[in-house]
């Protein structure tokens, strides 16, 4: 099973960025974290890296069903969607499956919770 679902954009990486946030909130999603990778490698050990951002989405009412189901899920939370510029030019958008992750916990109470979130992140992908 695949750890993730992502589409290719040939669009700009800033306005990859916007669509996937608007995408996101069409869906019930915030940002909590915008990690910029890039940034982080050049001014903490000065290595040059392609674009690369990590947005940390948050849908609330599915996050307090699961640490309803699970009180320790918050380390495998939020729901993180990578956007990074690959060799090429394109535009790579990825989130992670709910599903493959919450298959960790051997918690059979987050499997309904899992499908709806992957359902809801596959809709924010399929949309780009």
């Amino acid at each position: 099973m695949a750890y993730y679902f992502a589409k290719t954009l040939a669009i700009s990486f800033d306005d990859a960025v916007r669509r996937v946030i608007d995408a996101l909130t069409s869906q019930g999603f915030g940002v909590l974290t915008d990690i910029d990778v890039q940034g982080t490698l050049k001014a903490k050990i000065d290595i040059a890296f392609r674009r690369y951002r990590i947005l940390g989405a948050c849908n609330p009412t599915f996050a307090y069903r699961a640490l309803q189901a699970e009180d320790k899920i918050g380390a495998m939370l939020p729901c993180n969607v990578v956007i990074h510029e690959p060799a090429g030019g394109d535009v790579e958008v990825a989130a992670v499956d709910p599903v493959a992750s919450m298959q960790a916990t051997n918690n059979s109470a987050l499997a309904s919770i899992a499908e709806e979130l992957r359902e809801k992140l596959r809709n924010v992908i399929a949309g780009l």
